[in-house]
């Protein structure tokens, strides 16, 4: 009991210290949904030029930072007329190049990490469209897109067949401020944490077991901590291997990348096995659902070799500019809750999402939730384009 409850305290205590970046950061990329329509972004997603990714790429980091449901934003796009690999960039960038993301690697890692991450996000969109140019061929890409346009039920169906923006023309602010632009923005916040919530406490579980109960030898010896030169050409390698075994998936693996990082992992292995929430087992069935098998293969090693290069780059570039940080600056939060800074900030975040649950409810939004947890068609219908 005393080992159980340990695990559950350093559960809550991180749950505890994040909880107001998570809030903030999905409040700010449910206005900035709320007031872009997804048919304009598939308007300029139509080709793979770099132009072109690095638009996909800045719509990503707007959206999304859930990865079931960016895998599944990608899908849609990509059935309305987006190139394939712009819509992969979409994906990695909607759940690897997010606010909330940067100030979680910040609280619990080092400011380093989110360097690297922001550094490390557009270094693997550039080479998994290079890898795309060498193996996708127009069958496998006709394949897919037969395979895309099927029907399939699941809750993050529900929520890429819906555009949840505000109508209506104006500026930013006049669409934001707008009872249409309330109602929208308190949509698409409930609906990013219904779609988060299993994965992100089932990251925060996971974390405080392993921290609680797992010695650092294991940790040390899986990754030949002491081995110098060539613990660094491994952490890469194996970083995204355990990250394909974790089931933990976007913010919610940052935990679990505090306890491998401080356990001995190298930097660039800590930062591959960060990126690996597009490769945990259940996202690949979803590949192999939406796309085929001929597809999902090439996903799987074009992503991988991508993590593992990017990896190396980024051990490389830190360790010359001598910013690779001592394990001991990361750290799981202390367990317990104390009056600091934290604590305000979270009440305020509560606050701000109690308003904008209380807007969803008051608006009929529920509707929306069953909706997620039927068998939607994923047709265009439902759009408000």
């Amino acid at each position: 009991m005393n080992a159980l409850g340990h695990a559950l305290s350093l559960t809550g205590s991180m749950a505890w210290s994040i909880l107001w970046a998570l809030i903030f950061g999905f409040a700010l990329s449910a206005v900035i949904q709320a007031v872009v329509r997804r048919s304009a972004i598939v308007r300029a997603l139509g080709d793979h030029r770099p132009r072109t990714l690095a638009v996909a790429t800045g719509f990503g980091m707007a959206s999304s930072s859930c990865s079931y449901a960016s895998v599944a934003l990608a899908r849609s796009l990509f059935r309305r007329g987006a190139d394939f690999t712009a819509a992969m960039a979409f994906e990695i960038a909607s759940t690897n190049l997010v606010i909330e993301l940067g100030v979680i690697l910040a609280l619990l890692m080092g400011w380093q990490f989110t360097l690297a991450e922001f550094m490390a996000g557009p270094i693997i969109i550039v080479i998994v469209a290079l890898l795309f140019r060498v193996v996708l061929r127009q069958k496998v890409l006709d394949a897919a897109a037969e395979q895309a346009d099927k029907a399939l039920a699941g809750s993050m169906e529900g929520h890429a067949a819906m555009d949840m923006s505000a109508d209506g023309d104006g500026s930013f602010l006049s669409r934001l401020f707008s009872g249409k632009g309330a109602t929208a923005v308190a949509n698409v916040f409930v609906m990013e944490w219904a779609a988060i919530w299993k994965d992100l406490i089932g990251g925060l579980l996971i974390a405080g077991a392993i921290g609680a109960w797992v010695p650092d030898s294991f940790w040390q010896g899986l990754f030949l901590e002491d081995s110098g030169l060539l613990s660094a050409i491994w952490g890469p390698i194996i970083g995204p291997i355990v990250g394909v075994f974790s089931f933990v998936c976007s913010v919610g693996n940052v935990p679990l990348a505090v306890v491998l990082w401080t356990g001995g992992i190298s930097f660039g292995g800590v930062m591959a096995f960060i990126f690996a929430d597009l490769l945990i087992l259940p996202i690949l069935n979803i590949y192999r659902k939406y796309y085929g098998m001929a597809m999902t293969v090439r996903i799987t090693l074009v992503f991988y070799v991508a993590m593992v290069a990017t990896g190396y780059l980024i051990e490389i570039v830190f360790s010359v500019l001598d910013l690779v940080p001592d394990a001991s600056s990361a750290h799981l939060p202390d367990e317990g809750i104390s009056w600091n800074y934290t604590t305000w900030l979270n009440i305020v975040a509560l606050v701000l999402a109690g308003a904008l649950v209380t807007r969803f409810v008051r608006q009929g939004g529920t509707s929306m939730l069953s909706m997620m947890g039927g068998s939607p068609s994923d047709s265009d219908s439902g759009t408000a384009d």
